[in-house]
């Protein structure tokens, strides 16, 4: 019950509540206050100025939303002004709803602020087709659109301004419940019940959530001068949780082992339940600290987790001197990993409660973190380069064009009322670049339609009042902008009664309005799954060859540094964390990819059971590869030895391979045997090797394994 309690709590404390909250503010605002100054319709005119501009208002560095709003804004009253215009000849309406479609469409090629631009821009244009405005009073009525657009601006960086680090302590929040489900996720393969490639497919899903949650919070953080460079111990704090959080994220990774063999080596032992049960209390410090850091309290400690290490150290001891058969050396090589999380938690504890603020918050040195951004390029050639068939935006970009015509065209001649523009709008929020996604949104889409209109007349002919209405109305908008970006269907089936009260408060007839929506929404869904299967179709097969190789170089990347550290050579945190990074999001994409193609038609899903295989592979190998690399950070500089370095060597020789043969290369070339770049023979050791030594030397012909099994699966998958 307390646990469902905090997930309430924790959603009215997120940035999705707290977006809804700031969104419907800024949109109803305008029509309240004009509202009690005797002129409604420009009130709606304002706030429809502030919902095409609270579009672009995504999670991000305030920075980035100042420019991003501010071009809209430019952007919205050319468009209001030409479709003001054009909408009094039905060709050059059509003309314009083709040409804008196409180019805001394109927009996607310049990342995700500048498509929100486009859905902003394509918004104003749909909504004012059907706005009985004279030529005389287009000017002024595009101006008043503009500003409720500048309105909805000033008020959300003043929002943000009042509460600087609000932002990002609600993204760090959420990504520490993330890392937390992802613990859970991997406690399991510890129990024996588990099924070990159905708990994989889960683990993988949920590193999809956990990369996205942790780019976001490196554009809050890292983008902000104000958190990155303030001396307060408020933004230093938030910077060095994350940092161990990360860190954090690379130890449960590196928490990876031959579950199949553990299981049967030490099932009779019952120390595999401990373990599982360690990393449990270990997910419940995480939550409890995500809980608290939304919640802007100091995080108390749960429970004593060196106690419990230190009663699991005992049982591993045991396990090694009862029985002279059976080595523990994995069990202690798995309690060093657990207690680097105990060790991150209790720093994160300390971040909140140690007074010697001075000592606990100065910023790390030697990581460079504006390395760990990507920089978005708006330069004009992006834009003419995918101007091609072989480009995913511009195939994208057509499509909608020519469905938002058809769109038009249909409503026209079918529309039941006067929202012929319910057709294209309907299409814009279906019509995504894949398949998979459209598919999906088409369906949220209708479910949420019928669900939420059957909701909203059982509002209107139950709850008479109008003040009781307008209260709901205000709560139902502030669920739909909360669940807008976390679940679609919801926020749909949030949207629909409150255009229906909001249409009755307008004066017009529910039922009407209500079957007219219905209709409208099934006209467009059906031009948009249509169009989506059979217009310039984007499938995920066809981009799966360029997910291969950049996940493959990443790991050629990462294999290389843990080379140079056994070979010797001093490799930069920096650089380890950098080429981590890569393979993390990499391997995140391509699992993104994969379950996108699993909602494909199954005459699509080319090679899916192999695919799977490359998955699971690549995370085992990411996270053996996390593990050495954790060891070799620790350890500093090692003594060459050629056997680690063979090994080593080897496994990126087989992944260089399979790395030409993504690039569609048909003859390999025969793999030289590995060498020792740059330490001369006389320095490479043949002295004993420790037992760790000997772990690791163990771990580096595993990786050779999984390499060499990653290449035959990819031979699979390239038939």
């Amino acid at each position: 019950m307390n646990n469902h309690k905090r997930e309430i709590k924790s959603f009215f404390y997120s940035q999705y509540f707290s977006d809804g909250l700031r969104m419907t503010i800024g949109i109803i605002t305008p029509a309240l206050v004009l509202m009690k100054l005797g002129d409604f319709n420009m009130g709606l005119t304002l706030s429809l100025g502030a919902l095409c501009i609270c579009t672009i208002d995504g999670p991000g560095p305030i920075s980035h939303k100042r420019n991003a709003m501010a071009v809209g804004n430019f952007i919205l009253i050319l468009v209001a002004l030409i479709t003001g215009y054009a909408r009094f000849n039905v060709f050059t309406l059509g003309l314009e709803i083709t040409i804008f479609s196409f180019i805001f469409s394109m927009l996607t090629v310049y990342g995700n602020r500048a498509a929100s631009i486009g859905t902003s821009a394509l918004l104003v244009m749909i909504f004012m087709m059907d706005k009985a405005v004279p030529p005389p009073e287009v000017p002024i009525f595009s101006l008043t659109i503009l500003a409720g657009g500048l309105w909805y601006m000033i008020f959300s960086l003043v929002f943000f301004g009042i509460r600087p680090y609000r932002a990002a302590q609600q993204t760090l929040g959420e990504n520490v419940a993330d890392i937390a489900r992802f613990l859970r996720i991997k406690a399991d393969f510890y129990k024996q019940g588990t099924d070990i490639d159905e708990n994989y497919r889960k683990l993988v899903l949920q590193q999809i959530q956990v990369s996205n949650h942790q780019d976001a919070v490196r554009e809050i953080l890292f983008k902000s001068r104000l958190l990155v460079k303030e001396s307060t111990s408020a933004s230093r704090i938030l910077v060095l949780t994350f940092i161990d959080l990360v860190d954090m994220f690379e130890q449960i990774m590196a928490t990876h082992y031959d579950y199949t063999y553990i299981r049967e080596k030490f099932e009779n032992t019952g120390v595999l339940s401990e373990i599982a049960d360690f990393l449990q209390h270990v997910a419940d410090d995480l939550d409890n600290i995500g809980y608290a850091v939304l919640a802007n309290t100091r995080p108390e400690k749960l429970s004593n987790l060196e106690l419990r290490l230190e009663h699991l150290k005992r049982r591993i001891d045991t396990i090694g001197t009862d029985d002279k058969e059976t080595s523990n050396l994995v069990l202690k090589k798995i309690l060093i990993n657990l207690r680097d999380l105990s060790k991150s938690i209790s720093n994160i504890y300390k971040y909140y409660h140690s007074k010697a603020s001075d000592s606990l918050v100065q910023s790390p040195t030697g990581v460079e973190y504006s390395k760990f951004v990507t920089h978005q390029d708006f330069a004009p050639h992006i834009f003419w380069d995918n101007l091609t068939l072989n480009s995913g935006a511009f195939k994208h970009a057509l499509r909608v064009a020519l469905v938002c015509l058809v769109g038009f065209i249909t409503a026209k001649n079918f529309s039941l009322g006067g929202h012929s523009y319910w057709v294209l709008l309907t299409i814009i929020v279906i019509l995504k670049p894949g398949f998979s996604l459209s598919k999906q949104r088409n369906y949220q889409r209708l479910i949420g339609t019928i669900a939420g209109g059957a909701i909203g007349i059982m509002i209107l002919n139950f709850i008479p009042g109008k003040t009781a209405q307008f209260v709901i109305l205000v709560a139902l908008m502030i669920g739909t902008y909360s669940f807008l970006r976390i679940n679609y269907i919801v926020a749909v089936i949030f949207m629909t009664p409150y255009v229906l009260i909001l249409f009755k408060f307008l004066g017009l007839g529910t039922i009407n309005v209500f079957q007219e929506r219905v209709i409208d929404t099934l006209i467009g869904s059906g031009i948009a799954f249509i169009a989506s299967y059979v217009l310039f179709p984007t499938w995920e097969f066809q981009q799966i060859q360029l997910i291969l190789k950049s996940v493959i170089t990443a790991d050629i990347n990462y294999l290389q540094k843990i080379s140079e550290s056994i070979s010797g050579k001093v490799v930069e945190i920096t650089e380890y964390k950098l080429a981590r990074k890569d393979v993390y999001v990499n391997s995140a994409n391509l699992s993104a990819t994969f379950e996108r193609m699993t909602s494909e038609p199954k005459s699509k899903q080319r090679n899916i059971k192999g695919l799977h295989k490359f998955v699971v592979l690549n995370h085992i190998l990411a996270s053996y590869s996390a593990n050495i690399a954790s060891a070799l950070m620790r350890s500093g500089q090692k003594t060459p030895h050629a056997d680690m370095l063979k090994l080593v060597k080897r496994s990126i020789a087989v992944l260089k391979e399979t790395d030409r043969k993504l690039d569609g290369e048909s003859i390999i070339p025969p793999v030289a045997p590995p060498k020792t770049d740059g330490v001369p023979k006389s320095e490479i050791t043949s002295i004993p090797l420790t037992e760790e030594d000997i772990l690791m030397k163990d771990q580096l012909g595993f990786i050779n394994k999984i390499a060499s099994d990653i290449a035959k699966v990819t031979d699979d998958v390239l038939r």
